[in-house]
């Protein structure tokens, strides 16, 4: 049994959780997985409509063949896939779609389950994700689910793609979240929700490093990881 420490990072869009964890797993020197970047990868190339229509061969031929991996840096999170970095391919509101329909077939995430699992490694990993603690790791040493006030999601969200020459409202992006939260905490499958043994976090008022602090310090009174 793989018994490599995983810390669970779970909680809606624009709440900070890949920010903070790339920088999490900077501190501890553990592996980064960014479950939101799989889904988006896959998505964006999936057939048209072929997880909605249960393609199970066309989900398979696409998640098998991938290779992706999370580097974190002093910059933040930077996603390779076949070794070419496309974490701004990848950032966009139309790949998130593709991500969204992507995350509502059974198929897809059965598909990513051992993929994410296997990213297991000593000496330990930071899972970024909406289902991490609940689905993928529930035997997770640590779990922490992140909250932050939609207005405060919206604006961090606004000034993100902005800062990439989107042109985007801030009340056109705090709609797309109040959509998606619904979206998310309402599926069937693997639905968004803090796990019954999660650390809750407010982040609104928290920058990155205090984030971060509060959690290593968590992590130490479970003598998960040593930071720096």
């Amino acid at each position: 049994m793989n018994d490599a420490p995983v810390i669970a990072v779970d909680g809606p869009g624009s709440v900070g959780k890949s920010t903070l964890s790339c920088e999490l797993a900077r501190r501890l020197r553990f592996h980064l997985l960014v479950s939101g970047a799989l889904y988006r990868i896959v998505g964006a190339r999936l057939p048209p409509d072929a997880a909605s229509a249960a393609d199970a061969a066309a989900i398979a031929s696409v998640v098998s063949a991938l290779d992706v991996r999370f580097v974190a840096t002093a910059d933040g999170v930077e996603i390779e896939c076949h070794g070419r970095r496309v974490t701004a391919e990848i950032g966009g509101e139309e790949t998130a779609a593709a991500a969204a329909r992507a995350g509502e077939s059974p198929l897809v995430r059965a598909a990513l389950l051992a993929m994410q699992r296997a990213c297991r490694k000593p000496p330990g990993l930071v899972a970024d994700g909406r289902d991490m603690g609940t689905v993928v790791f529930c035997d997770a040493a640590l779990k922490v689910f992140l909250t932050a006030e939609r207005n405060e999601r919206a604006r961090r969200r606004y000034k993100q793609l902005r800062e990439r020459g989107v042109d985007v409202t801030l009340q056109g992006i705090a709609e797309e979240l109040a959509r998606r939260d619904q979206r998310d905490r309402g599926r069937a499958l693997a639905p968004l929700r803090a796990a019954d043994d999660a650390v809750i976090l407010d982040t609104t008022n928290l920058s990155v490093a205090q984030a971060v602090s509060e959690i290593v310090a968590l992590a130490a009174q479970r003598n998960i990881g040593t930071s720096e």
